[in-house]
């Protein structure tokens, strides 16, 4: 007779083989879609509620629905294992909060691009060649095509924000490849995402005004679902990818959510970017899959996945 532990361990074991069976690459496509359709659904109540509120919703909403999923397991953590998702949910916390600040000041698809800054560092320092050089300069003519006009009142907060949000994204990408491999199930996001909220929530409930929102239904509904598409769905899908590849290869594959940014951020939003604009977006996006070419071309020597 299977026990309700056995069950349990089973339909876990099946839900980590579906997605490793998915090729890391699709993974992170949907992923990005799925973060900026939610990133364009948390702008507009953005305007209404303010960043601190909507933030919170994202990642304590993705916190239960993740502990609803996949339930943290301490038993038997070490202490780097424990360490390692104590210190994504600070990143997290800080990431999301300084992004959503940009979001309330910039267009999504300028910010996505300037915050790139931080994925295509961490690949451009997992490479050796002397082309990436051509990259960086490539990618920084295009940031600072966009950054470079907003230098003034609330654009230059944005932009200072969304700064901070692009290290702090280079960040997530070498701590969270760590937990993938010390939380091979998924688990240690989980507990990442509830120190995020365990950070977030005393900041918000002393710096903003939250009744208006906890009287709002509607409101905390489309909280819930931008913390499933902004948190839940990508992270997973990102931790899982993160667990088959180096972190320099994963920096570059997310070359296509400045475009994607753009996109929603037209169609959800209608944000209408400058052929400048959109110019500079492309510059981003051919620097980073010319670097990702660059990357994947290089032998890997051994142990060398294991020390990132």
């Amino acid at each position: 007779m299977t026990e309700p532990g056995d069950r349990t361990a089973d339909s876990e074991a099946g839900a980590k083989s579906r997605m490793d069976a998915l090729p890391p690459e699709v993974l992170i496509l949907t992923a990005a879609l799925s973060v900026q359709c939610g990133a364009g659904l948390a702008t507009s109540l953005l305007r209404e509620f303010g960043p601190l509120p909507v933030v919170t919703m994202r990642i304590v909403f993705g916190a239960l629905l993740l502990l609803a999923f996949q339930p943290v397991r301490l038993r038997g953590a070490t202490r780097l294992a424990l360490g390692s998702c104590i210190a994504l949910g600070v990143i997290l916390a800080v990431m999301n909060s300084v992004f959503y600040v940009a979001l309330s000041r910039i267009p999504l698809g300028v910010a996505v691009t300037i915050e790139f800054w931080g994925p295509l560092t961490v690949a451009v320092l997992g490479s050796r060649r002397w082309l990436d050089l051509v990259w960086v300069v490539l990618a920084a003519a295009g940031i600072y095509t966009l950054a470079g006009g907003r230098l003034e009142a609330d654009d230059a907060i944005g932009v200072a924000a969304v700064f901070i949000a692009g290290f702090c994204w280079a960040l997530y990408i070498v701590v969270g490849r760590r937990v993938a491999g010390y939380w091979p199930d998924g688990r240690g996001l989980t507990l990442a995402m509830v120190v995020a909220g365990l950070l977030v929530l005393p900041v918000t409930l002393t710096l903003s005004d939250v009744r208006p929102l906890l009287v709002a239904p509607l409101a905390l509904a489309g909280g819930v679902v931008v913390a499933l598409f902004s948190s839940a769905i990508p992270y997973t899908m990102e931790i899982a990818a993160l667990r088959r590849l180096p972190a320099a290869t994963f920096g570059v594959l997310m070359s296509l959510e400045p475009a994607i940014a753009a996109l929603v951020g037209f169609v959800i939003l209608g944000q209408v970017l400058h052929v400048t604009d959109l110019a500079a977006i492309g510059c981003v996006a051919l620097a980073s899959a010319g670097a990702s070419l660059t990357a994947r071309r290089l032998p890997v020597a051994v142990g060398e996945l294991e020390s990132e």
